[in-house]
């Protein structure tokens, strides 16, 4: 039996926890899935699903098993392209990472572009708000805004995103308006989980100030947190890139002109320099040049060294 279309039969009755869902996804009987399927336990030597009445699942075997059909079925699906590009083309699947407001609001935008100008790449994007381990998710790239770079990974600067402290107008008619980063103390701030929870920090002709802050609401997604401050809920701070149209609209007032949060660096992080694909290096380019046109994107600041 083909050992392509024997992985291509695993992996997706892996994925779908069935037989006869893979079936009809594959347009063949089901026996003929259970021929292949029993063909790749041959070939491994051991059993790799579970069978249930009600759902299947994966051996350790067929863990182990299945990223290694994952790995065959990538280099398969890559090969007719690579024989006829050259080596500097970008071509292939390239899987990038981001948090949720950070694609919706301009990578999703980057990518239908980028394709566009690279029709040979396909982008895989991974939307998530916790800190992916690249190697383990075979993540490409991801793109960070962060001031907390990890020492272990390449990280190439993109621009920085400036935010807003911002509420509706409704809110601060009902509670009042703030003067000074302090007086934040006294409302109910909306916070992100992952960043600032407590700590508001804010610079002004040189001078730092960090304040404590609380409410009733925490999330670990900043888009979230946007909706809230739109119904009224506190004080948020959010990135200018999502707050931009609903402050020109009146939607939202921007709270402490002169005084700024501090600025965060946007980086694309990726894992290694060696053997490093065209895709990536044409996507971090195009990012940077992108980003460096972008109205809420102005250039990256150097890296501090470590």
């Amino acid at each position: 039996m083909d050992r392509i279309t024997a992985s291509q039969v695993f992996v997706n009755v892996a994925e779908r926890g069935s037989m006869t869902a893979t079936a009809e996804a594959l347009d063949m009987s089901r026996a003929m899935v259970t021929r292949y399927l029993a063909q790749m336990e041959n070939w491994a030597g051991a059993r790799l699903l579970h069978r249930t009445t009600r759902r299947l699942s994966l051996t350790a075997a067929g863990e182990e098993t299945l990223g290694r059909c994952r790995q065959m079925l990538e280099i398969a699906g890559q090969m007719p392209v690579a024989a006829d590009t050259p080596a500097d083309v970008p071509q292939g699947l390239l899987r990038l990472s981001c948090a949720q407001s950070l694609a919706q609001d301009v990578i999703a935008a980057a990518v239908a572009a980028y394709l566009r100008q690279y029709p040979r790449t396909a982008i895989d994007l991974s939307i998530s708000s916790r800190t992916v381990n690249l190697v383990e998710e075979r993540i490409d790239l991801a793109i960070r805004i962060t001031n907390d770079l990890d020492p272990n990974l390449i990280a190439r600067p993109l621009g920085h995103c400036a935010s807003v402290i911002c509420a509706t107008p409704a809110y601060l008619k009902a509670h009042g308006t703030p003067r000074s980063p302090q007086e934040l103390a006294l409302h109910n701030c909306l916070t992100y989980s992952y960043f600032g929870k407590s700590l508001w920090q804010f610079e002004h002709k040189g001078s730092h100030v960090a304040v404590p802050v609380g409410g009733n609401l925490s999330a670990n997604e900043s888009s979230v947190l946007l909706t809230a401050a739109l119904e009224g809920a506190g004080i948020a701070m959010q990135p200018e890139y999502s707050t931009a149209p609903w402050v020109a609209s009146g939607r939202l007032v921007a709270l402490l002109p002169e005084w700024r949060p501090l600025a965060m660096g946007v980086y694309g992080v990726y894992s290694s320099r060696r053997q490093m694909p065209a895709a990536l290096r044409a996507m971090l380019d195009f990012l940077a040049a992108r980003f460096a046109d972008e109205r809420y994107w102005p250039p990256a600041p150097p890296m501090k060294k470590r």
